[in-house]
């Protein structure tokens, strides 16, 4: 029964959290554009599945990604094997990234847009090669930057004069990369920050903040992500630059 009352009170949360989305498709759906919403059922039913889908997605963060995440890093951080710590981080950026939706999501349509560009050839082989690339420099990148960041929590070194020189390098590739590439390494910084990334690797940052003598979790287990949303960007320019 307390089950069943902490799933509900979960639903509402999540409803609660949908409901600003909601007031404003419904304000400029019905006020301003004062047309009614178009198959209210299927909206209906695709919000409820949203609800679910939301809570059960929470749920399963609680209960799975999150103590996993901070118990292995505790237990590398105990374990006091440098190299371990640093493979597991390497391994835990490149796999999160690779099975991200939103990246495959993104590497697809740059393939599609790419080749109707004239960038690539309008072969399928070549737009799969072209988006499996963009992927795989995506993940090895994100694997690349959580290995930076464990380090950064390892030394203690500042967070914002690495966020600060990572972003003039941003700036200085950007003179250099083609144009076609550009946009598509922006976009492909952020899609790395989604469903499966964020949850493990702030774990693992908080985790190993909390198990290391002198580190504070507030200060030092997070940051991690903004290195996963930077790094990207500097390799996909580099993956156009290779590839023009």
């Amino acid at each position: 029964m307390k089950a069943l009352i902490a799933l509900f009170k979960a639903m509402l949360g999540s409803l609660r959290d949908l409901l600003p989305i909601i007031i404003v498709i419904g304000f400029f759906q019905l006020i301003v554009l004062q047309e009614p919403l178009p198959n209210i059922t299927s909206i209906l039913l695709g919000l409820l599945f949203v609800v679910l889908g939301l809570t059960f997605f929470i749920f399963g963060l609680n209960m799975g990604l999150f103590p996993i995440g901070e118990s292995m890093a505790q237990s590398f951080a105990r374990k006091g094997s440098i190299f371990w710590l640093i493979l597991f981080a390497f391994c835990l950026g490149f796999g999160t990234t690779i099975a991200e939706p939103a990246l495959t999501a993104v590497a697809q349509e740059a393939a599609e847009v790419a080749a109707e560009g004239g960038v690539i050839s309008q072969t399928l082989e070549d737009m799969d090669d072209y988006a499996n690339g963009l992927r795989i420099t995506v993940a090895l990148s994100v694997g690349l930057a959580i290995v930076i960041g464990v380090v950064r929590i390892l030394k203690g070194w500042p967070i914002h004069i690495m966020i600060t020189g990572g972003y003039i390098g941003v700036i200085i590739l950007t003179w250099f990369a083609p144009e076609t590439i550009i946009g598509i390494a922006y976009d492909s910084g952020g899609v790395t920050t989604s469903t499966i990334t964020v949850p493990l690797v702030t774990a693992l940052g908080v985790g190993l903040a909390s198990s290391i003598k002198g580190r504070n979790p507030m200060l030092d287990g997070f940051g991690l992500i903004a290195f996963a949303s930077l790094l990207p960007m500097m390799f996909v320019m580099i993956y156009g630059m290779v590839l023009a």
